[in-house]
């Protein structure tokens, strides 16, 4: 991992409302000048949705009429062989990331700077791929061990791939496993082991070199993510703050390594947002990272700060052009505040 200390700078989890690959990156460079991020479009089209962004080349993968799914009605030998190849040979040219499922990221190799402080990407996480691509009997693929291995080998060529691009850029990289399905850990509806899903995703991240990081925009058994050797964890903390401090040996154990929090302190409901100020989302952002320097934690405050990003809470497709707008300029100058205050 890299030495960079963030004090609290901004960032965004991937998607943007936008459907022009042009428009979205130059909104996103006018507001992240330190860090920014390539846009995912879902509003373009259904090839860029997270689960179907990065499913190309997946043995069956199935697309069509908005819906992706593994056909195992057909020999899916060939596509497996062909997959495990490339993954043992370390072969990420075999597995890109097309145009056509992620124009943004195109768009964004052409037009960012190399002065950034770091560049990020993202990738759609195995659990959460997981448990969401079926076969086509609606059966989540994670269920079923080749394919669930299968897919966590895919995502680690994919995340490789892309950071290989995104290095052209700037030699520090940030790649974030998206994983909401976390927050189903220990549920009724979530069958997978603690033991499977760290094995998951500790399988793509041995394909990424750089800052490695999880976002989990749920509330989630906390000391199974920070036990997968993540650099950066990002979570909701709008509206799940408090859920952190409940695992205070892993944060603390987390903290003294030197690892970063990226607090999703920006709503991602458009409606929510509009009644936020930057003085009220800091007084927030403040009272959530407070319980982390008390008893249990004890890490100073400033030191926090520094070991700080500042994110929306989740991806932000769902917002108007002119919301995503709105949320940038507040992501901004909560983070302005912070490091006033506190850098």
């Amino acid at each position: 991992m890299s030495n960079l200390e963030f004090n609290c700078l901004p960032t965004i989890i991937g998607s943007v409302p936008f459907k022009d690959p042009v428009e979205a990156c130059n909104s996103i460079l006018r507001y992240l000048k330190d860090i920014p991020a390539w846009p995912q479009l879902p509003k373009r089209a259904f090839a860029e949705n997270m689960y179907a962004q990065f499913s190309q080349g997946f043995p069956g993968i199935k697309i069509s009429s908005e819906k992706i799914f593994v056909d195992r009605n057909q020999d899916l030998f060939p596509e497996l062989e062909k997959l495990y190849a490339a993954y043992l040979e370390n072969d990420i040219s075999k597995f890109p990331i097309s145009a056509d499922y992620a124009a943004g990221l195109y768009q964004f190799m052409k037009v960012a700077k190399s002065t950034v402080m770091a560049v990020k990407g993202h990738v759609t996480g195995p659990v959460s791929w997981g448990m969401t691509v079926t076969d086509q009997d609606g059966r989540a693929i994670a269920y079923d061990e080749t394919l669930a291995d299968a897919s966590a080998k895919l995502l680690k060529l994919k995340a490789a791939w892309m950071e290989n691009e995104l290095k052209q850029i700037n030699k520090n990289t940030i790649i974030f496993i998206d994983e909401p399905y976390l927050h189903s850990i220990g549920s009724a509806f979530f069958a997978l082991s603690k033991e499977q899903v760290v094995s998951l995703i500790q399988e793509v991240f041995s394909g990424i070199q750089g800052i490695k990081g999880i976002h989990c925009c749920g509330q989630s058994d906390w000391s199974i993510v920070l036990s997968t050797g993540l650099d950066i964890l990002n979570f909701d903390a709008y509206n799940y703050g408090p859920s952190l401090a409940l695992y205070p040996k892993e944060v603390q154990n987390f903290l003294n390594n030197g690892k970063t929090i990226a607090w999703g302190i920006i709503p991602n409901d458009e409606a929510i947002l509009k009644q936020e100020s930057v003085a009220s989302l800091v007084e927030r952002l403040e009272e959530t990272m407070a319980p982390l320097t008390r008893k249990g934690v004890e890490f100073p405050f400033k030191q926090l700060v520094k070991q700080s990003l500042v994110t929306p809470s989740c991806g932000l497709a769902g917002f108007s052009n002119g919301g995503f707008e709105l949320a940038m300029e507040l992501l901004n100058a909560v983070s302005e505040k912070m490091r006033s205050k506190w850098g």
